[in-house]
């Protein structure tokens, strides 16, 4: 591929547009901050005014947005579909209701356009070193189509299913984070209030049956890994809002096919009351706070 258009330059948007421009691939970029905007045509992306001029001679369409409804509005209201090439390939990245993603693909298809749900994890960290993982659902034909893209901005991809599966395999993978973030927290918590150095109980726990990611790679416990957000004032990183926000759509998730999730509603409350503190802003880490 040539030229790739992207959309929401945002803490993950950015830097996995920043590798593809590195990799030598043309990049017309559009988000609505202006100071987005300007740090894209900094790295050398040419900037786009409007959703629609980034369509210019592109041959995928990579969407990185907060939510479902910014999704719906830059396909549905401003008319995306009606006037893309039905040569390019989009790569929908958002995590997202897998509702509003199946739509959206229903419709791309009904206009002869291929379009992947594509949600990552791994983090603002991995999206900027570029190994993310890549959660596919639709074609896999269409996943050959943007395999190259895929192996620029990330360094494992499952393919899930069919449309949509790639959304519901991310919020089952959400949910778990949340719940082992809390865990690890409340448990780093009880070990400091008894005495032991946070730095010791984190090495013991992850060479032992309780380690997990958030204490291998996001420890939440300030001080205890220079990388985390956690040592940086929770900063950054993947926010409270949005992590809360893929609870819920997880919430919506088990209602409709009737599944228990007693440790996600749980870990859905504890996220609420960080909202209602204050804490939207924050890296979702930081739900530590609650224990300190």
């Amino acid at each position: 591929m040539k030229k790739i258009g992207f959309i929401g330059l945002g803490n993950m948007g950015l830097p996995m547009a920043k590798n593809i421009s590195k990799a030598g691939i043309e990049v017309n970029a559009f988000d609505l901050s202006e100071k987005a905007l300007i740090h894209a045509e900094n790295l050398g992306m040419s900037i786009k005014q409007d959703s629609k001029g980034v369509l210019e001679d592109i041959d995928a369409l990579i969407t990185m947005l907060p939510n479902g409804s910014s999704v719906e509005k830059i396909f549905l209201e401003d008319n995306l579909l009606e006037v893309i090439n039905k040569r390019t390939l989009i790569i929908e990245s958002s995590t997202i209701s897998p509702g509003i993603s199946k739509k959206i693909s229903t419709i791309a298809k009904n206009h002869g356009i291929s379009m992947l749900d594509a949600p990552v994890s791994g983090g603002v960290k991995g999206a900027e070193l570029g190994n993310l993982t890549f959660i596919v659902g639709g074609s896999q034909a269409d996943l050959e189509k943007g395999l190259s893209l895929f192996k620029i901005m990330g360094d494992k991809i499952f393919y899930a299913g069919e449309s949509g599966s790639g959304q519901i395999a991310k919020l089952c993978n959400n949910m778990l984070l949340a719940v082992h973030m809390c865990g690890t927290a409340e448990t780093l918590a009880l070990g400091v209030n008894n005495g032991l150095d946070p730095v010791v109980l984190s090495e013991i726990m992850k060479n032992s049956s309780g380690g997990n990611w958030s204490l291998e790679k996001y420890n939440p416990y300030p001080g205890v890994m220079e990388t985390a957000p956690a040592s940086e004032n929770y900063s950054g990183g993947f926010l409270n809002s949005l992590m809360l926000k893929d609870l819920k759509l997880a919430s919506e998730l088990a209602l409709g096919s009737k599944s228990t999730t007693p440790m996600g509603k749980l870990a859905m409350q504890l996220y609420e009351e960080m909202m209602d503190d204050g804490f939207g802003t924050l890296d979702f880490s930081s739900i530590q706070k609650k224990y300190l």
